[in-house]
């Protein structure tokens, strides 16, 4: 294409770009500016078509301001074009650059051009935007007749120059005018806050703001909406049209109202103070309810400010268009100022009205806060706290929740209805951590006004709900710690609560828990010092009480503690299969078990739940198993408590107790804890009962071998001692005759030594019982012969009677001759003994040591033998010594049930004689310790006889 700059001299071209500039510079229409810039581009250039337009952002189109076309229709150039994604112009708007069509005739990316292309015979075309930094303030289009066109160097630099100079023109403009937009609402406002002063009351004042935000905006209508609480509506409360009318306000809450229920979103947006408009092409409110919300009011453009006092709500001022319109920042400014120009003068009418409300509620205050010092029923004050709460707050119910820890769950603590509604439910779910937070944090009552606008609280919406509380305040009774102690006000419908309300609610629930907690902490002390005597009783049932009742008696005490109509028990052993149920304490007939129902431990399902867990497991009556229903009869709604007997958290459990209480029971931490304590005592006490036996029965084996090893090193250390005192009076062997008894020595001395080497090997930790016979005068004979230095010391004379036999192999004696009965005859055959004759032995010695310990000096002991029945030999020694009869008792009553825990069987010579007791009973025999009438000592030993067939 040629060149469409008209010939003009370069000096003359500069001049005429430096008037251009200047012209510019100088004008402040912008309808000049344009005419000017087109002028100057007409004069230079050789173009058929040149349009301008300037840009509307908020309508996002191009408004032509003039031009020349071929065929001179200015219409044209003065139409609008709205911009379509896509569109050139849009191109050269957004991207702020220029575009060259080769033919604008065959453009589709221009289509409202290429009809007028057509018709004026326009090809070659640049499209130019008109900017100022970052904003464009609107485009130029540049037509040819040829085509091919594209610009040069040169056109473009006096182009981007002049369009440049353009734009900053239009820049300053656009600033002044934004400039005047701000000054003329701001000294409205000012004016209008001048007036609101001189005027007495609310309506004059609402015509006032009425008045001037209808002559600023010029909307259709700008109207006044009062928020009524009770009915949760807003209605018309003063608008342009009434105010030169005179109306009654019954006449103004008939007129257009707007339900809250209709408009939740709308109405939740102006409660956070939120400016709310609906424009032509866009919207505040997320949702598309404002189409209700303009077919309600038979409108098609809004624009509302919400007048608020004190955080609370009472209404908003709206101006209102049937016209689409696009609201300027400057509008909402100025009804957002309205509105808060309103919200500073209205609590000057009712001034006297709240000023006597908040009187009432400090002496409502007062009156909970003096029930903190007076020592009144917690069910009285309590009442009287929930009814002038509930006629304060226009609520239907009074909630008190105190957490319980246990089960993780709240409970009613006390609760009040205005009207005979049915009882709210026991319980409610825990809360959610986010709410927990909350709530700690909180220093005012939490509202919900709509369960179904409203997230918090999300685990109580459903109970809450059903029972009727769609609306509700809720305060944390202890403020900054964990919400243990909740106070809920209900009400039916929805409703909502002024900010002065939700104070007063919130100091009031902190009266109350100090009112609950002194009275927790009086029934705390009680429950102490009645634990305190509890315990000590407890104690000494363990202590005392027979091992057959001691489980009862524990049964009772916890029962008296949690005060329930059922305690009872299931009790097994390690290698039992069927648990044997343990009926405690009845109160209620509803409430029992049955007892000769056999109870399979891997099949009881509450046996399973204790063994699975430590601590306590809840259950209610209704969820009990069918396994449990045959031998737990209890009502659906009870409420169950198991608890496993453990002594320490590892022990395996051998018992549960069940604590049966009813639904609507709430259990403290104190008797619970005090529970815990008192079952984990009968638990160590049944550990204690199980592990104590053994160890007795341990502890005197233990004994019983230390005894045994005594004795033989104590005999073998005696023989030995004897052998080495002969050896060493032989002196040096000289003679065939002394050799020879120098070896019998040597040998009887190994052999006595050799005797222990068995005992060391085989009876190391246990006593081994072996089998031999030995002839009663032998037997006789090595026992007193062991005890002679002692008899002599005490000058004692032993004597035997009933075996002639006896004396066959014995030497002559002095004080401690053997003397034999008179009576038997000198053919009877002789009497072996048959076992561990090392051990019976050892018995008859200590028998006859403790004999002579306890004789008086120059006294006799007796030692009585005779056949039994053919199988045993029937030993009784006697003496006159004197023996407590406690320790008989004692000895009496170990051979009886194996009772050991006796402090005189604890050490000699009880001990001693336990042990040969004992030992007696684990050889086959028996050992009877009595006192005869005149008073002598009995050691009575029934030894077993050996076969008559073998010799002794």
């Amino acid at each position: 294409m040629g060149q469409l700059e008209k010939p003009i001299d370069s000096g003359k071209a500069i001049l005429s770009l430096a008037r251009l500039l200047q012209s510019l510079r100088e004008e402040d229409n912008v309808d000049m500016l344009i005419q000017i810039t087109i002028g100057y581009i007409q004069e230079q250039f050789d173009y058929q078509l040149i349009w301008v337009a300037l840009y509307d952002q908020l309508k996002h189109s191009l408004h032509g301001k003039g031009g020349i076309i071929p065929d001179g229709d200015q219409g044209i150039l003065e139409a609008s074009v709205v911009l379509n994604p896509g569109n050139l112009l849009e191109q050269v708007v957004i991207q702020h650059c220029f575009v060259e069509v080769e033919d604008l005739q065959n453009e589709p990316r221009a289509p409202e051009w290429q009809i007028i292309a057509a018709k004026s015979q326009i090809q070659g075309t640049v499209i130019l935007p008109i900017r100022y930094k970052d904003n464009c303030f609107g485009v130029i289009l540049l037509g040819s007749s040829h085509r091919n066109y594209s610009l040069t160097e040169d056109t473009r630099g006096k182009l981007v120059i002049v369009l440049g100079e353009l734009g900053l023109m239009l820049s300053q403009k656009e600033r002044n005018w934004q400039q005047k937009q701000l000054e003329s609402p701001t000294k409205l406002l000012l004016q209008l806050q001048e007036n609101l002063r001189s005027l007495n009351s609310l309506n004059t004042r609402l015509e006032a703001v009425v008045g001037a935000t209808h002559q600023f905006i010029s909307p259709s209508r700008t109207t006044v909406y009062w928020l009524e609480r009770e009915k949760r509506h807003f209605w018309c409360r003063m608008n342009n049209c009434m105010l030169n009318i005179g109306r009654s306000e019954d006449l103004l809450q008939a007129s257009v109202g707007i339900t809250i229920q209709e408009m939740s979103d709308f109405y939740y947006a102006l409660t956070v103070d939120k400016v709310v408009w609906v424009g032509e092409s866009s919207s505040s409110l997320k949702t598309n309810s404002h189409g209700k919300l303009l077919q309600r009011l038979g409108m098609r453009s809004l624009l509302a400010a919400p007048i608020i006092w004190q955080k609370d709500l009472l209404g908003f001022l709206a101006v209102e268009s049937r016209e689409g319109r696009v609201w300027k920042e400057t509008d909402k400014n100025f009804v957002q100022s309205a509105a808060g120009l309103l919200s500073l003068v209205i609590p000057i009418d009712s001034m006297e009205t709240t000023i006597a409300q908040i009187q009432k509620d400090h002496q409502l205050t007062n009156e909970v806060a003096q029930t903190i010092y007076q020592h009144q029923d917690i069910e009285e004050t309590l009442h009287g706290c929930a009814t002038n709460i509930l006629e304060r707050l226009s609520a239907n119910r009074f909630l008190l929740f105190q957490y319980n820890s246990y089960q993780n769950i709240y409970q009613v603590l006390y609760q009040s209805s205005t009207r005979h509604q049915r009882t709210w439910p026991l319980s409610i779910d825990p809360l959610g951590e986010i709410d927990i937070k909350a709530l700690q944090k909180a220093t005012n009552a939490i509202e919900i006004e709509n369960w179904e606008k409203d997230l918090r609280l999300s685990n109580w919406r459903s109970q809450f709900v059903e029972n009727g509380g769609r609306s509700l305040l809720l305060c944390n009774c202890t403020q900054g710690h964990h919400p243990e102690l909740l106070l809920v006000i209900t009400h039916e419908q929805l409703h909502s609560w002024t900010n002065l309300e939700k104070k007063l609610l919130w100091v009031l629930s902190q009266h109350i828990g100090v009112i609950v907690h002194n009275w927790q902490l009086g029934i705390s002390s009680q429950q102490q010092q009645k634990l305190s005597r509890l315990f000590q009783q407890y104690f000494k049932i363990l202590n005392q009480a027979e091992p057959e009742k001691t489980e009862l008696e524990a049964l009772k005490q916890i029962a008296s503690v949690w005060e329930c109509p059922l305690v009872t028990m299931l009790s097994w052993s390690v290698d039992q299969s069927v648990a044997k149920i343990i009926s405690g304490v009845t109160t209620d007939s509803c409430f029992k078990t049955v007892d000769d129902q056999s109870v399979d431990v891997e099949k009881e399902p509450l046996i399973q739940l204790a063994l699975s867990k430590n601590g306590y497991s809840y259950l209610k009556g209704s969820d009990l198993q069918p396994e449990t229903k045959k031998w737990l009869k209890i009502p659906d709604n009870s409420q169950v408590v198991v608890i496993g007997l453990r002594s320490h958290a590892e022990d395996q459990c051998t018992g549960i107790i069940l604590l049966v209480d009813y639904g609507e029971r709430m259990w403290s931490e104190t008797i619970l804890n005090a529970t815990e304590n008192l079952v984990s005592q009968l638990a160590w006490w049944r550990h204690h009962q199980t592990i104590i036996p053994g160890l007795q029965s341990s502890n005197l084996e233990i004994k019983k071998l230390n005894w045994y090893k005594h004795g033989r090193l104590t005999e073998t250390q005696r023989l030995a001692k004897s052998l080495l005192g002969k050896i060493h009076d032989l002196g040096i062997p000289s003679t065939e005759l002394t050799r020879m008894h120098y070896k019998l020595l040597l040998g009887q001395l190994n052999h006595t030594i050799g005797s222990i080497t068995s005992m060391i090997k085989q009876e190391q930790w246990q006593l081994q019982v072996s089998w031999e016979t030995m002839s009663v005068s032998n037997l006789l004979r090595r026992s007193l012969d062991r005890v002679d230095s002692l008899m002599k010391q005490k000058e004692l004379w032993i004597s035997v009677h009933g075996l002639q036999q006896f004396m066959e192999d014995q030497e002559p004696q002095t004080r401690s001759t053997l003397v034999t009965d008179v009576n038997n005859t000198n053919n009877q055959p002789k009497v072996a003994i048959a076992g561990d004759i090392v051990k019976i032995e050892l018995v008859i010695h200590e028998l006859l040591v403790i004999a002579c310990d306890r004789s008086v000096v120059g006294t006799k002991i007796d030692i009585w033998c005779s056949p039994l029945g053919g199988r045993f030999l029937e030993l009784s020694i006697t003496d006159h010594g004197i023996i407590e009869p406690s320790l008989l008792a004692a000895l009496g009553k170990s051979a009886i049930d194996d009772d050991f825990r006796n402090l005189q069987l604890n050490q000699p010579p009880g001990l001693h004689l336990l042990i040969c007791q004992q030992l007696m009973k684990q050889l086959g025999g028996e050992l009877q310790i009595y006192q005869i009438p005149d008073h002598r000592v009995v050691s009575r030993l029934l030894l077993p006889l050996a076969p008559q067939h073998i010799n002794s």
